[in-house]
This record gives structure tokens, C-alpha cells and sequence, in this order.
């Protein structure tokens, strides 16, 4: 059940994740930068990139992608390093950086439509979505690498022990996606899941979505789950719902239905 609400406003959300003290990061991709929520503000700016002199709803480099190490955030991705309304989409093919978030270094550049920058087993990971690859990046080189090409626009990027779980989508046919390698080669592309083995750069496993579904964002692992939920927003259900602390529930009485009135007549 829905417990709580934030208005943020339309900040075009990107990548989330909890931190350290169950803090939530955002990138908050309209206003350029990583920022957290509170009880009063539509949200809270914690790090933009240097290059990015101020704070305005303009989308200037689309910050998208944040990796989270020790709890807080340590890379993230942009689709340029642009500090004019919607620069970035001057040089989308390959005008693409990957940024140290800590010292705001950028750790290498010209990458094509970067998303989702994750460590994992003490290396870099990236994802190249106008390419449709995974890549291993060296943080002190900035020298990267593709280890698997898929056939999607890659967005979405977990993993579990040596396999890589990657998003795929088909990607709109609109201007913001055209002029970049996946889109300029002539080959059919799919939206779903595709599982490399990142040992062997082999694809293992796929699911594919075949119909209505077209885009996919995000990817989370969800281990010893296996029965997930979705939160209900079934209004009648959400209304007679409660949620209450522990220490109380020996002190709920349910209850009784009321009499019915003697005036009810039965139903025919």
C-alpha cells in the first residue's frame, strides 16, 4: 500500500537509489544535477556537475545514469558537457561523458549515449545506448571497452555474480534518437532483457517483449524476492487500508459489521 507522497515537480527523474542513512538520490535530469528530498522543499541540489554554473529547468547536459558506491553517490553519466538549454543534443552521438562525482573530474568523453555507470566486482561498468553496448571503463585511464553488443538501445544495467541484466528498447523514431549508430544501422532492434555472462561476453538469456511494451529504463535485481508487489492503487482498497507500528497492533479491535436496519428490505 502507498504510504507516503513528494511532489517534486517535473524534474525529469532519471536513476534513483538509497544511501547511506536511507536517504534517497535523484538525478534530477531537467535541473542538471544529483539532489535528495525533504519535508519541505520539491527537492534538495547535492552535486552538479562543474561545468554547470547554476541551477535551471533546461536540461543542459542530461545528467541521467548514477552509480552508487559505499552508499553514496560515486559516477555518473551525461549525454554532454553542455551548459546551454538542451546543448547536449548538438553532438548526441558521441558527445557522451562518464564523471567521478566525488572530485567532479570527468573520467572519459566522447561515448555515445551513456547510461547507467555501476561498480561492480571492483571494476567500472557503462552502458553505450547509441551503440547498444556494455563496456568495462578504467577509472584512472578512462580507457573503455565493449564487452557485449545487444540489439536495443541499452538503458537499465544490474548485476549477479557474473551475469550482467541489461535493459533493452526498441527506441522512438523522433529526432532526439536519430544520428546515432544504433539507429543508423539497418538492423531490427528489440526492447526486453538480455542477461551476458561478463566472463565470456556471451549472451546467456533473453526476454523479449514483443507488443505494447517498446522502452525499458530501469533494471533491479531483486534477490530472495520471488514474489514481488506492485503498489496498489485500487482506490476502494487504499481507503479501508491501514498501516500501523507494531507496538500498537495489540490494541486494534476490529470491528463488528453493523446490524442491518430493520426497514432493509431484502434484496429480490
Amino acid at each position: 500500500m502507498p504510504r507516503d507522497s513528494h511532489t517534486t515537480g517535473d524534474i525529469l527523474v532519471h536513476e534513483m537509489a538509497y544511501g547511506n542513512n536511507n536517504e534517497l538520490w535523484v538525478v534530477n535530469t531537467r535541473f542538471s544535477c544529483l539532489c535528495t528530498l525533504d519535508n519541505v522543499n520539491s527537492f534538495v541540489p547535492r552535486w552538479k556537475p562543474p561545468f554547470i554554473t547554476g541551477y535551471s529547468p533546461n536540461d543542459r547536459c542530461h545528467l541521467n545514469g548514477m552509480g552508487m558506491v559505499d552508499g553514496r553517490p560515486k559516477y555518473v553519466t551525461a549525454l554532454g558537457e553542455t551548459n546551454t538549454p538542451t546543448g547536449w543534443r548538438a553532438n548526441k552521438k558521441d558527445g557522451g561523458i562518464l564523471m567521478d562525482v566525488p572530485s567532479g573530474e570527468i573520467i572519459t568523453r566522447n561515448l555515445s549515449m551513456p547510461h547507467s555507470p555501476r561498480w561492480h566486482n571492483g571494476q567500472l561498468w557503462v552502458l553505450e545506448s547509441g551503440k547498444g553496448t556494455l563496456s568495462i571503463v578504467d577509472p584512472k585511464t578512462g580507457k573503455h571497452e565493449a564487452i557485449a553488443t545487444v540489439p536495443g538501445f541499452t538503458r537499465g544495467l544490474d548485476f549477479f555474480g557474473p551475469l550482467a541484466f541489461i535493459g533493452l528498447s526498441q527506441v522512438r523514431e523522433t529526432a532526439v534518437f536519430s544520428g546515432i549508430p544504433i539507429t543508423d544501422q539497418n538492423i531490427e532492434r528489440d526492447s526486453g532483457v538480455w542477461v551476458i555472462n561478463i566472463q565470456t561476453g556471451q549472451v546467456v538469456a533473453f526476454v523479449k517483449f514483443e507488443d505494447a511494451l517498446q522502452e525499458i529504463f530501469a533494471v533491479q535485481i531483486l534477490q530472495g524476492i520471488i514474489s514481488p508487489d506492485l503498489v496498489n492503487d485500487e482506490l476502494e482498497m487504499i481507503h479501508s487500508s491501514y498501516e500501523l507500528p507494531d507496538e500498537a497492533m495489540k490494541y486494534v479491535e476490529i470491528p463488528k459489521p453493523e446490524p442491518k436496519s430493520k426497514e432493509e428490505k431484502p434484496k429480490p
